[in-house]
């Protein structure tokens, strides 16, 4: 026998609603966040459950059907030995609309359609994965390692766009806004008529501290750029963008200080799991890249079926739309955006440091598929050599893992 929960929460409160095996609800709530609302909902859970097993309560299934899949709330349901099943937010609207066609939205409707999931789609829903306790650290420092990556991308663009509007020159004179010496000199002298008065003395000072190389020559083209003339704005608009330029630099040396020391935390996190080495045999993987695709797989060895489950969850794989006599095969674009980017960045690597991936990116050229669609061939494949190596416990071979290529080619 089974129970099906809905579970729509929200930051301080959960609406839930217990549904049998018929649809018929049994009973609604709204819980409290945090160990109060747990208790309540064990509560309610076991009540139900004894008046419709009796003795045999323990022999009930509890489904959860919630839209995350992370948190001390889902850890909770899986710790009390419910099967939680995370729900895609688009999946959960779009069988909303199978119920009715008017648009209405409540928390407790939501917890009802999610409930009604549980019961008729449990088979077609992901559990949430068992991932160890290892794991789940080396998630939490991959993630945030990435993301203050991706926003130091984002304020140096919005460093430049800032330079352009106001001091085209700087944009001449360095290459890399983000580097040391270019944060330094553009701090210490951040509108056009104090980089004109660099000196040769301070701009070599600057690229000294950041190791650069050809320091004369470097100073002496970084000063000549600073001292072209071009088109400016008034004095009293080019003061308030330098103030906007300082704070931007402030916030980039922070960023970058942070994000130095969280590589350190997601080498010393990745390097105590036993799949590490596994992960780092394959080629192109390095600790971070390799952090980062452990911790969007999970380590649950029960969590994928295949490797074409596991290509699946990857995004990796293509996806074909037949209707009639028109059929097309397209890349996927709903995906885990951090496991994609690291395995894209793992397989253009892969093209220098293994022959056999780079024999068949070649191929997926010679057939006539672009660079990306033939980067992203490469990946698939990547992903199905790690699932057989995972699965087995056994390192990446070069030869074993492209064996059967060879052997079609010269069939």
């Amino acid at each position: 026998m089974r129970l099906f929960v809905g579970d729509d929460w929200a930051e301080d409160h959960h609406d839930v609603e217990v549904m049998d095996t018929s649809g018929q609800r049994l009973a609604k709530a709204r819980l409290p966040e945090g160990v109060a609302g747990m208790a309540r909902l064990h509560t309610l859970v076991g009540e139900l459950a004894g008046e419709l097993a009796g003795d045999n309560a323990d022999e009930i299934e509890v489904l959860v059907g919630i839209e995350t899949d992370r948190g001390p709330w889902v850890q909770a349901l899986v710790a009390a030995g419910y099967t939680v099943l995370a729900v895609n937010p688009l999946q959960a609207a779009r069988f909303r609309d199978r119920l009715g066609v008017s648009g209405a939205k409540s928390d407790a409707g939501d917890a009802h359609v999610l409930a009604d999931m549980a019961r008729t789609h449990a088979h077609e829903l992901r559990p949430v994965a068992g991932d160890t306790p290892q794991a789940e650290a080396v998630k939490v420092v991959a993630r945030i390692h990435k993301t203050l990556i991706w926003e130091r991308t984002r304020h140096t663009q919005r460093l430049r766009h800032a330079l352009r509007d106001y001091f085209p020159a700087a944009l001449e004179a360095f290459e890399d806004l983000d580097a040391a010496d270019a944060r330094e000199l553009l701090a210490k002298a951040p509108t056009p008529a104090q980089a004109a008065r660099l000196t040769i003395g301070q701009i070599s000072a600057a690229l000294k501290r950041a190791r650069r190389k050809n320091v004369a020559g470097k100073a002496a083209a970084i000063q000549t750029a600073l001292r072209t003339e071009h088109l400016g704005q008034p004095e009293v608009v080019t003061a308030a963008y330098a103030a906007s330029v300082q704070a931007l630099i402030a916030v980039l040396d922070v960023l970058n200080a942070q994000v130095k020391t969280l590589q350190g935390q997601v080498e010393a996190h990745f390097g105590q799991h036993p799949a590490a080495e596994i992960v780092l045999s394959q080629p192109g993987l390095g600790p971070i890249l390799g952090a980062r695709v452990l911790a969007e797989f999970g380590d649950d060895p029960t969590r994928y079926a295949s490797a074409k489950a596991r290509k699946n969850y990857a995004g990796t794989s293509p996806i074909t739309r037949a209707s009639g006599k028109k059929k097309v095969t397209l890349a996927r674009f709903v995906h885990n955006d951090r496991l994609i980017d690291a395995l894209l960045t793992q397989a253009f690597s892969a093209l220098r440091l293994s022959p056999g991936a780079r024999a068949y990116y070649d191929r997926q050229r010679a057939r006539g598929c672009g660079h990306n669609a033939a980067l992203r061939q490469l990946a698939n494949r990547l992903v199905g050599i790690l699932h057989g190596c995972l699965k087995t416990g056994t390192l990446y071979d070069e030869a074993t893992a492209w064996s059967h290529r060879a052997e079609s080619l010269a069939a």
